[in-house]
């Protein structure tokens, strides 16, 4: 498992269950820490996660160039802003998307 990220978004890689779906993966994930924020820092208490959220699914080789990617975010997004690389990797594999929701 690795967590990282910058003030605008969040990586997560985990190994989960096949029983686990996404969705109720992200909804313990996002209710327990929006929980554990509220309940440690009451100057955060009109913290929320946005509503949504990407899923991709990596494969047992893509390991550590995943990991080495999470743990850059901050260096990464340097040179190209989070939204500008969400959307590269929707075009690259052919996701059809609508821009209006991408950002909420």
């Amino acid at each position: 498992m690795s967590i990282g990220g910058t003030a605008n978004h969040l990586h997560l890689l985990l190994s989960m269950s096949s029983s686990l779906s996404v969705a109720k993966a992200l909804q313990l994930i996002k209710g327990g820490s929006s929980k554990w924020i509220h309940d440690t820092f009451p100057e955060h208490q009109s913290f929320a996660w946005q509503e949504g959220y990407a899923a991709f699914s990596v494969g047992i080789s893509q390991m550590p160039d995943t990991l080495a990617y999470i743990q850059r975010q901050e260096e990464h997004h340097h040179k190209k802003t989070f939204e500008e690389e969400f959307v590269a990797f929707l075009k690259k594999h052919n996701m059809e998307y609508d821009e209006r929701y991408l950002w909420g």
